[in-house]
């Protein structure tokens, strides 16, 4: 199979080099429709790939915690990427019985049709939400016959129409709309909060069951009210009926309002004490800045959950809540330096790690420090480390059991020039990439 693949891409590279200056705009088209066809060809193969490198091995087998990180760390491409590709190998590959008999693909048309060179990545993202979708008490002879009847239409029609054709078919299926029950309401409840934007703002999306509904409308009756909650006013309202300028001088939206309640219930959440705590730190919002941050309040503040603080707002919530405030300028006002007299970081070595490293430090995990660990970098304490600063980093959970002395593992090591933590990775994952993160630290990139 690898020579074969050389002479496609030997084959592709002579496509590439030749000129399209000369060539008629429909002898073009041609060649586009070619080019999509090749385009579309190519994940049937890559399921195969993949499903039968998964049916030989593990990922932890291969120095990884997980399939994902495997295809990024030998192929260079997002975590995103890669579980769009695992997944739809899981879908549209061929599998496995536990006794090894082989299986069809969990969506056969739609394999046969994608192995045709028929349909594009576009139309197995309406195939695959159309079954996603589908209610749970739907019987398996329905959703076979279903799929089977999208995946052969498919070839002939635009994503668009497909997507059409889709919602007509599900209308058929639950033409009462009572086939949702408990089942499917957990199956779809879920909130995701998106990754920050370049002006500090973060969406928010997803379904939330009956109970957290319920909840909400309970608590925004009154929260999300006008007059309570304005950050605003000076002291705004919780407690208690707004004054009447409070009330009448809201000029905030329903969605706006919505959101100050949301904020004021988290923020009493983290001040009640009740949250006990999180990898030996009470839990509350740990932010990290300059002395000169804090002096010239300018700035952003970096905190453990990999969120980027202005300096206002970390100063206004250091009034109202009980962080942390240390000052990292000497190093006896902390004692960061156990030597062998202790095997667990202390909080202030925790509290100093979430300041330099602010994540994982394992190239290309985005893990901030609040689901990270502290992992002895030099020396594994049972070998003889030591549990002072300059041998301890972060890593999160996954990346820190993948560190061994084993033929697939990984080691670390600190770097001599600026004590920055390298992860050297198992002789098959690595393409020459780099050894440290610096996903947590971008300006040193634009420095």
């Amino acid at each position: 199979m690898i020579e074969l693949l050389d002479d496609v891409l030997i084959a592709w590279d002579k496509v590439a080099a030749h000129s399209a200056t000369d060539i008629p705009a429909p002898e073009l088209l041609t060649a586009l429709e070619r080019v999509e066809r090749l385009r579309r060809l190519l994940p049937a193969v890559e399921h195969t790939v993949l499903t039968q490198l998964q049916s030989q091995t593990s990922a932890v087998d291969m120095g990884a915690k997980s399939w994902r990180a495997v295809l990024t760390h030998r192929l260079g491409i997002s975590s995103t990427d890669a579980t769009r590709r695992l997944t739809d190998a899981a879908e549209l590959g061929p599998r496995q019985s536990l006794t090894g008999e082989a299986l069809p693909p969990a969506l056969p048309a739609t394999a046969a049709a994608q192995g045709r060179g028929e349909i594009g990545a576009d139309h197995v993202a309406v195939i695959r939400s159309f079954m996603d979708h589908l209610p749970a008490a739907v019987d398996g002879a329905t959703r076979e016959h279903a799929e089977a009847q999208l995946g052969g239409l498919a070839g002939g029609l635009t994503p668009e129409a497909l997507r059409t054709l889709a919602r007509q078919l599900m209308a058929m299926i639950n033409q009462d709309g009572i086939l949702d029950d408990e089942r499917d309401q957990a199956r779809k409840r879920g909130i995701v909060v998106g990754p920050q934007q370049v002006d500090g703002m973060s969406r928010v999306s997803g379904w939330a069951d009956p109970e957290l509904r319920a909840a909400l409308d309970a608590t925004n009756a009154k929260l999300a009210a006008p007059g309570y909650c304005n950050p605003d006013d000076e002291t705004p309202c919780v407690d208690g009926t707004p004054r009447e300028h409070q009330i009448t001088g809201d000029m905030r939206s329903a969605a706006q309002r919505t959101h100050d309640a949301l904020k004021t219930v988290c923020m009493a959440m983290l001040s009640s004490g009740q949250l006990g705590q999180h990898n030996g730190l009470p839990v509350t919002i740990v932010a990290t800045a300059t002395l000169e941050q804090l002096t010239s309040a300018t700035g952003l503040a970096h905190t453990g959950g990999g969120t980027y603080l202005p300096m206002s707002t970390v100063i206004r919530l250091a009034a109202r809540a009980h962080p942390y405030l240390t000052v990292f300028e000497s190093p006896r006002e902390i004692k960061l330096y156990y030597g062998r007299t202790r095997r667990t970081a202390s909080p202030g070595q925790r509290l100093a790690l979430y300041a330099i490293e602010r994540g994982c430090t394992k190239p290309g995990c985005t893990a901030p420090a609040y689901h990270s660990q502290v992992h002895h970098a030099v020396r594994d304490f049972a070998l003889g480390g030591k549990t002072d600063i300059n041998e301890l980093t972060l890593a999160c959970g996954c990346d820190n059991r993948m560190v061994n002395n084993g033929p697939v593992g990984w080691t670390t090591r600190k770097r001599r020039r600026d004590n920055r933590t390298e992860w050297i990775p198992p002789p098959h994952l690595d393409r020459g990439q780099t050894r440290i993160n610096l996903y947590h630290h971008p300006e040193e990139l634009l420095c």
